[in-house]
């Protein structure tokens, strides 16, 4: 509350608010607050901070899985791994799978959840059905796909059927066709999760504005334009980091279908198959380690900087306090 005084000149002067001061943290509440995050920050060290550490010590070892490490080499491993054509060709292939998961999921992700977002018949049996194939197991669909897509398979078959038996091709060890047939699988596999993650954000969005722009005059497509996808923005950019690092990471799928020696060959290995291939099948559990630490600071390079130029914009509009 502001207080005022009275002036020589008698004019009322406002003075300054004072601010009330603020009571430090009791030892109660600091109890309370370490009783309460005790646990989960016990869990997060336990599993997250501490095999990091393990792996990055593993790192400088020639180990062979058992018994404590003794043979030292310092960074040969980490020299090794990039100079690795094999690594090189596994980084490319995840940056190739970075983009072409969001040019593929996010047209066909933000198309349904418009469509679904006016209303229609059998709207949420739509919704059940465009959802399933993500919780499906990786193992399931990996080995449907699998079987679908080999040469003597489903495809194939149903091309030869209507007759265009010219279309049917080796859709896993081509090289030429192996990573856009991975690009399906994982757009039919996760672009349901991206629906229902737009359909969430697309009801935060009052409908007081899309109908004051329709009185207005704007079309349906001028206010999807203009209203509905830069309110959308920041739901739209946490879908495309959560789909950088799950990209980045990729494992599951690929070591189902092409295995561990056709994944190189087709053109669709990953720094996380090369890291088994290299590293546990290899018994070289040391270079193992030493992959998984560079994957580990790949995804965190990319995370910091996808925090520091893109989410930068919400994460400080989201805090208010002090401004």
């Amino acid at each position: 509350m502001a207080l005022t005084e009275a002036a020589p000149d008698n004019r009322v002067r406002a003075l300054p608010p004072v601010r009330p001061r603020r009571r430090g943290i009791g030892w109660a509440q600091r109890l309370e607050i370490v009783a309460l995050s005790g646990p989960a920050i016990l869990v997060f060290v336990g599993f997250v901070i501490f095999p990091v550490l393990m792996a990055a010590y593993y790192g400088f070892y020639r180990w062979k899985g058992y018994g404590v490490p003794t043979d030292f080499v310092g960074l040969d491993n980490y020299v090794t791994i990039l100079k690795d054509s094999l690594f090189h060709e596994a980084l490319w292939h995840n940056a190739q799978i970075v983009v072409l998961s969001i040019v593929f999921q996010l047209p066909v992700a933000l198309g349904l959840a418009l469509l679904l977002n006016r209303g229609m018949r059998a709207q949420s049996l739509i919704r059940v059905l465009i959802f399933v194939p993500f919780v499906i197991s990786e193992v399931i669909t990996g080995t449907a796909w699998a079987l679908m897509l080999q040469t003597t398979g489903a495809v194939n078959d149903v091309l030869r059927s209507i007759g265009l038996g010219w279309l049917a091709e080796d859709w896993l060890a081509n090289p030429k066709l192996a990573i856009w047939s991975l690009m399906l699988i994982l757009t039919w596999k996760y672009v349901g999760f991206a629906v229902i993650l737009f359909l969430a954000g697309l009801q935060n969005i009052p409908e007081e504005l899309s109908e004051a722009a329709a009185v207005d005059g704007a079309s349906y497509w001028q206010i999807q334009r203009h209203i509905t996808l830069p309110l959308l923005g920041p739901t739209l950019r946490i879908w495309a980091f959560l789909s950088i690092i799950g990209s980045l990471q990729l494992f599951d799928l690929v070591y189902i279908i092409w295995g561990q020696y056709v994944a190189s060959t087709a053109g669709t290995s990953t720094m996380t198959t090369y890291m088994v291939v290299e590293g546990r099948n290899a018994a070289n559990y040391g270079y193992g380690n030493a992959v998984a630490v560079v994957l580990f600071l790949v995804s965190l390079t990319i995370a910091l900087v996808y925090q520091r130029f893109v989410l930068r914009r919400d994460t400080e509009g989201a805090l208010t306090e002090g401004k």
